[in-house]
């Protein structure tokens, strides 16, 4: 089944609610915004424009995103999301690699990295035409007679093409099907949150990952969806935003919750109006969420995805966590909760044998979210894939009730001595500090040791590293062998387009160093 019919399905009985706001405004009935995705699916078709084609959208967050990305599942073509913060080579890049016949670019993005992908497109000799949201071209779009409903599709072709972030090298394009995204809307059902008609989802992170993928859930159920004016992440206007609105959803990193906080306390914000928030992408640290939930009360639910498995291995209830009463609750706050309905969750060796309860492994995960492949990488696929199993990269364990607790990608882990150390355990309590804003650790090459652990560490403001404390602190809560050896400051951690901490560039800051 095409993923559109969800939009055509809610149309005919909710057509004359509101379905896009920009800001507070309503810009489009469900009647007017399938009828605007039809319209922008026939005149794709007009285009040469066939079903199975990757289609690329590199815009900000605004409601043509969503018109835009229905429009090409209208005719069963393939939605390319690319992160509006890359750069136009990086683009570019995604843009060649998919094979993409046409780009929407929003005018947001207008003259400068709009044109750094055209220019970048032209160099690579990429012949992707350029059609600039608010433009001329995407005017005639919308003024094409729409297509009555989407075109019938198997639930296993394609309908996005995610490409992983690449923080070391070159992007992979995620191979997600309608089945994928179709079982990954119904377990949030299941195990995330309820939506009805009155809630309104909040894009406040990038349109282009889960923000975006979230939508689905949110047309089925016939909600708003409401695009900041800033076109992203802005603690003041999503406080605004859920007082107007209420009953408001949104997606949001670790990093995003945290800044949440901070600006809440800070100007007296209690979160009136937010009524879920989904947090994932990254680690969330216990202290954090403590602090999050103690502060905006219930509204937190996490999950636990990759864009191999989009936003559907596990996910930990908003009831686990906000519990307080459970004898293992901070364990379980730890984690990232218990396996999603379309999935089984495994935690196994290096061969592929699940351990027993635990124990540290490999996570792997299998079922209807799974993605069949990287596109036009077959190696890669091999290397990812095992008899139907994704192995995720990262470390964890499952305890007897099923809930999962991670501890680092695989790659991250230290050997010291020969004695595993999880970064993230050290973070932790690292993070228990109150003069501790961030913390990041990463392994030293060590001639008798085999690496040493390094903690890099940004003190909040007033404050002022102090490595004797920390110490400390640490050999009071870890392992001697698992605390750091050195305490370095920074004014922040170097990250990503996604608020994921770069450790390659930590790394490499060790190096010069030396």
């Amino acid at each position: 089944m095409n993923i559109a019919e969800y939009l055509h399905r809610t149309a005919q009985v909710k057509g004359a609610e509101g379905a896009l706001f920009s800001g507070h405004e309503c810009v489009a009935s469900y009647a007017s915004f399938a009828a605007q995705a039809g319209a922008v699916g026939a005149w794709l078709l007009a285009r040469g424009v066939t079903a199975g084609q990757p289609v690329a959208i590199f815009m900000k967050n605004r409601p043509e995103y969503l018109i835009v990305q229905y429009g090409i599942w209208m005719i069963g073509a393939v939605a390319v999301p690319i992160n509006a913060k890359l750069h136009g080579r990086e683009a570019a890049w995604v843009v060649e690699n998919a094979q993409a016949k046409l780009t929407f670019v929003s005018d947001a993005l207008g003259s400068d990295l709009g044109s750094d992908l055209g220019s970048a497109l032209a160099e690579a000799g990429c012949e992707s035409e350029l059609v600039v949201v608010g433009g001329a071209a995407f005017d005639e779009a919308l003024q094409t007679a729409p297509l009555p409903r989407p075109v019938s599709c198997d639930s296993d072709d394609l309908a996005w093409l995610f490409y992983t972030s690449g923080t070391t090298g070159r992007p992979k394009g995620v191979m997600i099907s309608h089945r994928m995204l179709r079982a990954m809307a119904l377990c949030y059902f299941a195990d995330v949150d309820q939506v009805s008609a009155n809630d309104a989802a909040l894009y406040a992170a990038p349109a282009s990952h889960g923000a975006g993928i979230y939508n689905i859930m949110h047309v089925m159920a016939g909600a708003r969806h409401v695009f900041p004016l800033s076109g992203g992440f802005d603690e003041a206007e999503v406080f605004d935003l859920a007082r107007s609105f209420g009953s408001a959803h949104m997606f949001a990193a670790p990093t995003m919750v945290k800044r949440l906080t901070q600006a809440a306390k800070a100007a007296g914000e209690s979160g009136e109006g937010l009524r879920t928030v989904v947090y994932a992408g990254g680690p969330m640290y216990t202290a954090d969420i403590i602090e999050a939930e103690a502060h905006f009360g219930p509204v937190f639910v996490q999950i636990y995805g990759q864009g191999e498995c989009p936003m559907g291995i596990t996910a930990l209830s908003r009831a686990d966590v906000s519990d307080r009463s459970h004898p293992r609750w901070r364990e379980r706050l730890g984690s990232v909760g218990r396996a999603q309905s379309a999935v089984e969750v495994i935690v196994a060796d290096e061969q592929g044998h699940e351990l027993p309860a635990g124990n540290v492994g490999e996570i792997m995960v299998r079922g209807d979210i799974v993605m069949s492949g990287y596109w036009n990488n077959a190696e890669a696929s091999a290397k990812t894939l095992r008899d139907g199993w994704l192995l995720t990269g990262d470390m964890g364990s499952m305890d007897a009730d099923g809930y999962v607790t991670m501890h680092d990608r695989s790659k991250d882990m230290i050997i010291t001595g020969g004695s595993n150390v999880y970064p993230r355990e050290v973070e932790e309590v690292l993070l228990e500090l109150a003069d501790v804003e961030e913390a990041s650790v990463v392994g030293r090459a060590h001639p008798e040791w085999g690496e040493d652990v390094v903690a890099f560490v940004v003190m909040r403001a007033g404050s002022v590293l102090d490595a004797a404390a920390l110490d400390a602190h640490c050999l009071s809560n870890i392992a001697r062998f698992k605390r750091p050896k050195d305490y370095i400051a920074l004014e922040a951690l170097p990250k990503n387009n996604y608020g994921k901490v770069l450790k390659t560039e930590l790394r490499k800051k060790l190096k010069t160093r030396a």
